[in-house]
């Protein structure tokens, strides 16, 4: 009996007024909300989601009319037998091979003329047993090594 009364209570119907008036009235506002709903929807339809489709559309309209991608003939690729690509990669390998050991004994040769010395003052410190034009020529050699030597286009 309780939750009866307690939603006819939180429903707004009272036991003095007559039922059809105040479903009538919750009706109507309800009615009356619904329709303020809609206006809302056809506001932002109107303002936000027509104007947005709108540009989406020059958009991509833009985009359709823009260049189409060209397409690149990348012509017949030639083919090589199985020796001559080995040979190839050989030789490369063998290219790598002879420049790492001259820069192995670049770097071998510069670690001999390390030294060690012992400050009077705080740590020791290391010093480089070299003239400036040995440096100069060491600096020039790496250089050609690592900034000359670019990979080649064909085969």
């Amino acid at each position: 009996m309780e939750h009866i009364i307690d939603f006819f209570e939180w429903h707004g119907f009272s036991p003095t007024e007559r039922f059809e008036r105040s479903v009538g009235k919750e009706l109507a506002r309800n009615r009356k909300r619904t329709e303020a709903v809609i206006a809302i929807i056809r506001d932002i339809e109107k303002s936000q989601t027509k104007p947005t489709t709108a540009m989406l559309q020059q958009l991509f309209e833009e985009a359709s009319q823009e260049e189409k991608e060209e397409t690149y003939d990348f012509g017949t690729p030639t083919l090589i037998e199985e020796n001559e690509e080995l040979t190839h990669y050989r030789n490369g390998y063998f290219e790598l091979k002879k420049t790492f050991q001259l820069t192995h004994n670049e770097i071998q040769h510069l670690l001999n003329k390390i030294q060690y010395v012992k400050n009077t003052f705080g740590g020791g410190s290391l010093k480089l047993d070299m003239t400036k034009e040995e440096f100069e020529q060491l600096k020039e050699r790496i250089d050609y090594v690592y900034h000359n030597h670019t990979p080649e286009v064909g085969r």
